[in-house]
């Protein structure tokens, strides 16, 4: 799961850093020219953003892994999901906006992944405080 977990991380925050650049130069003209509303560009913002927060939680759990070994994988797959799910679909809104295709059916999973972030670092605290060495 490790070397998984590492290159899920590698390629999310690949990808979190080449969509912020798109959002921060293409998407923004487009907002200009009239052909995406700022709201769009609001969520694509915040998509960009919760991933990569949890692209670097992930790489922080991993290397906690070995001392807070409880849940580690359930809170990192969780993180996974949540990326997969919140951003993606924000991801796949906005790219039908642009496009004029409709893709609202996303629009029910973004919760979803919120859902598993919310999950994810509640079991991490749940896992600090049931944790026998924290001072």
């Amino acid at each position: 799961m490790r070397n998984g977990a590492l290159v899920f991380a590698g390629i999310s925050g690949c990808i979190a850093v080449m969509l912020g650049a798109l959002g921060a130069h293409a998407l923004t003209n487009k907002v200009e020219a009239g052909m995406l509303n700022p709201k769009s560009l609001h969520a694509y913002e915040t998509a960009v953003h919760y991933q990569m927060i949890h692209t670097l939680a992930i790489i922080a759990l991993l290397a906690i892994k070995d001392k807070y070994p409880a849940y580690n994988k359930t809170v990192t797959t969780l993180f996974m999901i949540g990326i997969i799910l919140f951003s993606g679909s924000i991801y796949a809104l906005v790219a039908g906006d642009l496009t004029g295709v409709n893709l609202k059916i996303f629009g029910p999973v973004t919760p979803v992944g919120g859902l598993c972030f919310i999950a994810g670092w509640f079991i991490l605290i749940l896992t600090a405080i049931k944790n026998k060495e924290i001072q």
